[in-house]
């Protein structure tokens, strides 16, 4: 008798992998996808048209006002020591 217990919680532990598998397919099926062509152009669009600071040679020079890697100005800090 217990063989068949056995066999039976096996195959029910089978089924209940297959379900949890199935619904982890459904849940990437229904993921929303765009084509590989429109993620490149999206993405040289984004570079053409985002300034990068750091690459000066691409963009110019940049101005002290423009410079987020700047120095922060001087009393602009987040602590005070009392």
């Amino acid at each position: 008798m217990s063989s068949r217990g056995g066999r039976q919680s096996m195959s029910e532990l089978r089924y209940r992998r297959l379900l949890e598998h199935n619904q982890r397919l459904r849940e990437d099926l229904a993921r929303p996808r765009i084509r590989v062509s429109e993620a490149a152009a999206s993405l040289i669009r984004y570079c053409k048209t985002t300034k990068d600071h750091l690459v000066p040679s691409v963009w110019g020079p940049v101005t002290k006002a423009d410079d987020v890697y700047g120095q922060q100005k001087a009393g602009g800090g987040c602590c005070s020591i009392q």
